[in-house]
């Protein structure tokens, strides 16, 4: 490597410098206080595990995005934890294990071997939440209004959701019995969201009319509520196994819009993210202007069978320092305060005390000059603030 080269980072990954650095950090305890006033207990997951634990049930999307070690003492594979989600899900299963309903929240950093589209970070600082034990509509709600409330705390406002539901999919693809190399390439046509390839796709492979309009009319479900509320009724007649689906998306809108009266809803059923993952409801906030969701989550029951406990599972992710760049929260303006280099006690213990009472004190090294709005000078045998 060339001595220029020497102070690149990766393709991805950046580091956070002041002043950014320090408003990161008061959007990351203020997200956290938030969290901890719903009720959620923070946990910190360890940032390297084995593979066979941190990738279980995830699919391999995560999989191709996990850097991935050889562990020196045990000869097995271990990978950097590039989600939160399954590991906190073990948590719950198998370290904690509760009774009843248990809120787990977290924030620390993840690692990407590939990043997951062309915006996002490889060192995301992943900050979420994670609700266990409770399968019904309250849950999704809290979850999703979680989400809300923890963006217009970050100071964003004006936001649009996105709300999908892969159990629908699943109940067609059961009822018609397609096997899984006809699956992959619905999959496909399914993210062109090129609806004649999809009509043609059901024409050739689908031998019933019910079930070959019930995919079309799958395929047109994006839009806003009154599209959805015109269409959810035609699917659920032509394929009454998609009913409970259809109407747990339909409560759970009717409660958000109760809450988030000014929040604009816009419904996909053809976003199939996380498919080998999520098993219900899924859901993503965007900002205009950016292409990427800036949070996202969805359910993923029965992921902790695997560790021996399976649970009614729901949450949701954000990366905090994309937070930052779209919200409004400023670090808290500090007096600085500069006190001169000296040995006296009586000097010491003042600059103490005003760091207790939240000064920024800076103690000169050399007379080094340093920008302040007040100084500490002796006057009349007492160390006292003077304006700068």
């Amino acid at each position: 490597m060339m001595r220029a080269d020497r102070w690149l980072l990766p393709d991805g990954i950046e580091e956070v410098l002041p002043p950014e650095a320090r408003q990161i950090e008061v959007l990351r305890r203020h997200l956290l206080d938030l969290l901890d006033h719903w009720g959620y207990d923070m946990v910190i997951p360890p940032a390297l595990e084995y593979l066979d634990s941190l990738l279980t049930g995830t699919g391999k999307d995560l999989d191709l995005r996990t850097f991935k070690v050889t562990d020196q003492l045990s000869g097995r594979m271990m990978g950097l934890s590039a989600d939160t989600t399954p590991q906190v899900a073990r948590i719950d299963a198998h370290s904690l294990a509760p009774e009843g309903v248990s809120r787990l929240a977290y924030c620390r950093t993840v690692f990407h071997a590939k990043a997951p589209s062309l915006l996002a970070s490889r060192t995301p600082t992943q900050i979420g939440a994670e609700l266990y034990g409770e399968a019904g509509v309250a849950a999704d709600v809290e979850i999703i209004s979680l989400m809300v409330a923890m963006i217009n705390k970050a100071g964003i406002k004006q936001i649009h959701l996105d709300l999908g539901h892969v159990g629908v999919f699943r109940a067609l693809a059961d009822k018609a019995g397609i096997s899984a190399e006809q699956q992959a390439e619905l999959f496909a046509l399914l993210k062109l969201k090129c609806a004649s390839d999809l009509d043609a796709w059901a024409d050739r492979e689908l031998n019933d009319p019910s079930l070959c309009e019930a995919f079309k009319l799958l395929t047109r479900l994006q839009g806003d509520r009154k599209l959805l509320d015109e269409s959810i009724a035609r699917l659920a007649q032509l394929v009454p196994e998609t009913s409970a689906e259809l109407q747990h998306i339909q409560q759970v809108t009717d409660q958000l819009a109760m809450r988030f009266p000014r929040t604009p809803f816009y419904f996909d059923l053809t976003e199939l993210r996380g498919y080998d993952y999520h098993t219900g409801l899924v859901f993503a906030a965007y900002v205009p202007g950016y292409g990427d969701a800036i949070a996202q989550g969805g359910r993923y029951d029965e992921t902790g069978a695997v560790f021996g406990r399976a649970r009614p599972a729901t949450g949701f992710s954000a990366d905090l320092k994309v937070l930052s760049r779209f919200g409004s929260v400023a670090a808290d303006t500090k007096q600085t305060v500069v006190a001169p280099g000296n040995d006296d006690p009586q000097l010491w213990a003042k600059v103490q005390q005003l760091r207790e009472q939240g000064y920024r004190v800076l103690v000169q090294l050399n007379a080094e000059t340093i920008p302040a709005d007040q100084t500490l000078q002796l006057l009349d045998g007492q160390w006292q603030l003077v304006e700068a």
